[in-house]
């Protein structure tokens, strides 16, 4: 059975769907918020995923691990291991192949509008899915598209919001994967951001209802369409 690394920052930025669609396979988890540390190399994983956080890319001083994720990455880029990068994830992807991460102007919280560029339509992860798709989104960081990448997707706040670096690397800056109850769970844990950014968390809970169930369904795709990447 083909073995895939995740990566996860906190404990309440799990999997998700991503964990349902990739049920066949033996996920191995290294919860770096425990150990506060990554591993160096991808060698003998099939896959590597990477989820979101709270911390920031340029933080390294503060999360001695984000240099250890970002040469991890890198490995995995080199060696053809195919690479899921969620939010976070996204930013580190980025920033492994060279990008420049930083702080948006303004934080994108709540369900929003994606759409799909000319390289994203015609990518295997995106082929045959809607040119608009609704998204969860939950980060202030941005990042630019790195030389040897190709942007897939953009919002009207954020123009990179999925990117592909080299064969078989993806990030993702928007959240596919979460379920009603984590989008929650979020809304709890974060009510000081939520406040501090203006965001009403009773309009992100009447809109998971009406979003929810898109979402699940072109981000099931998306993860069935990644696992065909992984020997």
């Amino acid at each position: 059975m083909s073995k895939i690394l995740v990566v996860e920052h906190v404990p309440h930025e799990g999997l998700g769907i991503i964990g349902q669609a990739l049920s066949g396979f033996d996920l191995e988890y290294m919860r770096v918020y425990e150990t506060g540390e990554a591993e160096a190399s991808p060698e003998g994983y099939s896959a590597l995923i990477v989820m979101g956080g709270p911390m920031g890319v340029y933080e390294s001083d503060i999360y001695p691990f984000i240099n250890g994720e970002i040469n991890l990455i890198k490995e995995a880029i080199k060696t053809d291991v195919p690479v899921l990068g969620v939010c976070l994830g996204s930013q580190l992807l980025a920033a492994s192949a060279g990008a420049r991460v930083y702080k948006g102007k303004k934080k994108e919280i709540g369900w929003y509008n994606v759409s799909l560029t000319e390289e994203g339509s015609s990518d295997r992860l995106f082929l045959g899915l809607p040119d608009e798709l609704p998204v969860f989104q939950w980060h202030g960081d941005t990042f630019d598209v790195p030389v040897n990448g190709v942007n897939l997707a953009s919002s009207d706040l954020f123009p990179h919001q999925a990117i592909k670096v080299g064969k078989m690397a993806y990030g993702f800056q928007f959240h596919f994967e979460v379920t009603a109850k984590m989008v929650g769970e979020w809304i709890e844990i974060n009510e000081g951001e939520l406040k501090a950014a203006k965001i009403d968390p009773e309009k992100i809970i009447k809109e998971t209802p009406e979003n929810i169930e898109g979402l699940h369904r072109f981000g099931r795709a998306i993860v069935q369409r990644f696992a065909r990447l992984i020997d």
